[in-house]
C-alpha cells in the first residue's frame, strides 16, 4: 500500500492537477395550472460545453395576456444555441455574452430571470439576473451562494421585451473557484424560497450517500421543495422574507420549481 501511494503522488506531481468537467442532471416540477401546463420555468444543460442555465418567467406578464413561459423557454433555447454556434468553447469563458446573444434572439414577449453558469478551467463563471441562483457545495457543506437581485420583496430583476424590463448590463458576473467533486445546485426561486441551505445540504448528502447521480438528486430536491411549498405551517425562507418586508404570509410558496445539479468530476 505504501508503494502504491508513493507512485500515485509522483504521478500527480508529474502530470499536474487532473482536468475536470461538469456532469449535470435536472428536474422540473411546474405548478398545477391548466392554462399553462408547462409552467413558466425553463433550463438547459450543455454537456459538450460544460454549461447550465435556469430561467423563471415572471408571472406579472400574465396580467397582460402574455405567457412568460414562452419567453423563458425561448431564452434558454437560444442560450444553448449560442453555445453550440461557438466552436472551440470560447463562449464558455463569458456567460454574459451567452445571455446577451440569447436575449437578442428571443422574439417572444414577456420577461424572465436568468442564471447561466459555465465551467472554465478550475473556476465556474456565471451571469445572473434576478432571483434564480446557485450554490456550490464542497464535502457536504455550502461554500458559496450567489446573491439575489430584486427591486423589492418578490419583485426580482428581469430581462424583458417590454417597457420597464431590466437591462442586461445589470446582470451580475460571478467567478467561483471549484475543486473535484464539488456540487453545484442551481434553481429558480421555487427551490430557494422553500428550502433553507441546511435543508439542501441534508438532501444532497443523503442522496450521494445512497449512490444517486445528478438526476435523482435534482428530483429529490425538487420534491422536498414541493412538499414544503404546500405546508402552510412550516417556516420557509419565503415566509421569513415576507414578514421582514411587512407582508403577511404563512408557510411555503407554491411555485414552479426547477433544479439543476452539476457534479465537478475529474476527466479520465
Amino acid at each position: 500500500m505504501v508503494i502504491i501511494r508513493r507512485k500515485f503522488k509522483r504521478s500527480i506531481r508529474k502530470r499536474g492537477r487532473p482536468k475536470i468537467y461538469m456532469a449535470g442532471g435536472s428536474f422540473y416540477s411546474p405548478k398545477n395550472n391548466k392554462s399553462k401546463p408547462l409552467g413558466v420555468d425553463a433550463h438547459f444543460i450543455s454537456k459538450e460545453a460544460d454549461a447550465i442555465g435556469v430561467a423563471d418567467g415572471v408571472g406579472r406578464c400574465g396580467e397582460n395576456g402574455i405567457d412568460a413561459g414562452e419567453f423563458s423557454r425561448e431564452l434558454m433555447r437560444n442560450a444553448l444555441e449560442s453555445i453550440k454556434n461557438h466552436p472551440g468553447g470560447d463562449v464558455v469563458l463569458d456567460p454574459k455574452r451567452v445571455l446577451y446573444e440569447a436575449f437578442s434572439n428571443t422574439k417572444a414577449k414577456g420577461s424572465s430571470t436568468a442564471c447561466i453558469i459555465t465551467l472554465s478551467g478550475r473556476h465556474i463563471r456565471a451571469a445572473n439576473l434576478g432571483d434564480s441562483r446557485f450554490m456550490v457545495m464542497r464535502r457536504g457543506k455550502i461554500v458559496y451562494t450567489s446573491p439575489v437581485q430584486q427591486h423589492k420583496f418578490n419583485h426580482p430583476y428581469q430581462l424583458g421585451k417590454y417597457e420597464g424590463g431590466d437591462v442586461l448590463e445589470k446582470a451580475e458576473e460571478i467567478m467561483v473557484p471549484v475543486e473535484c467533486y464539488d456540487i453545484i445546485v442551481a434553481g429558480t426561486d421555487g427551490l430557494f424560497d422553500n428550502m433553507f441551505p441546511e435543508d439542501i445540504e441534508a438532501v444532497v448528502k443523503q442522496c450521494l450517500g445512497e449512490g444517486y447521480d445528478q438526476n435523482p438528486v435534482a428530483f429529490n430536491l425538487a420534491m422536498a421543495a414541493r412538499r414544503n411549498s404546500l405546508d402552510k405551517t412550516r417556516c420557509s425562507p419565503f415566509d421569513i422574507n415576507a414578514r421582514q418586508a411587512g407582508v403577511l404570509h404563512f408557510g411555503g410558496k407554491y411555485d414552479d420549481i426547477t433544479v439543476v445539479v452539476a457534479h465537478i468530476l475529474p476527466s479520465s
